[in-house]
């Protein structure tokens, strides 16, 4: 069984922010597939239908030390593992699927890594930039989105949920192609 884990932070204040975009991303999964995501299991919201679906409630940084003993407790092994972020490295609205690498400096991948002592897991890293120069990384992710963003929030969401069911159905490969790249019908900076 796959395992869809978004990264994100628990409590209302976090629940609008790009750092939360994991979160947002399994809801959207689950509001198609008809999953509740609401069952507390192993410091994880989780749901259950012909998928996993789990939002970890330790905090970003803490992700690993929820996912490790969910994915033991229900055998779940690092290859069925997809795991959906945040990356300010990439402009808004980007997608990049990866079947493997480094955290690149996200914490929350991080502890995922170091938890499940492997690097070997599939990445769907959604990208929230705004194209602008930031001060500090870390107060823009964990600030509202902008009103530009909130309009074009159900496509980026719509689309990383459709690459997330490409890789279920077709693999990382195929989805690779189909999906990294920005998400269709967003605006670009000049319009």
């Amino acid at each position: 069984m796959f395992l869809v884990a978004g990264l994100g932070n628990p409590g209302e204040e976090y629940a609008d922010t790009p750092h939360n975009i994991g979160f947002l991303v399994v809801d959207t999964i689950a509001a198609g597939k008809n999953i509740r995501v609401t069952r507390h299991d192993s410091k994880a919201l989780v749901g259950v239908g012909d998928i996993m679906l789990a939002k970890p409630q330790t905090y970003m940084n803490l992700s690993g030390t929820s996912l490790k003993p969910l994915m033991e407790k229900h055998a779940i092994s690092p290859c069925e593992l997809i795991l959906v972020y945040d990356e300010l490295d990439l402009p808004w609205g980007e997608v990049r699927i990866r079947p493997n690498g480094r955290p690149r400096g996200h914490n929350g991948v991080a502890s995922v890594v170091q938890n499940l002592g492997t690097e070997e897991f599939t990445r769907v890293r959604l990208g929230v930039h705004p194209g602008y120069p930031l001060k500090k990384g870390k107060d823009y992710l964990l600030s509202p989105f902008s009103r530009q963003q909130k309009k074009e929030l159900d496509e980026v969401l719509g689309f990383a949920a459709d690459a997330v069911s490409s890789i279920i159905a077709e693999g990382v490969e195929k989805s690779m192609t189909k999906f990294n790249r920005r998400a269709p019908g967003l605006t670009t900076e000049e319009e």
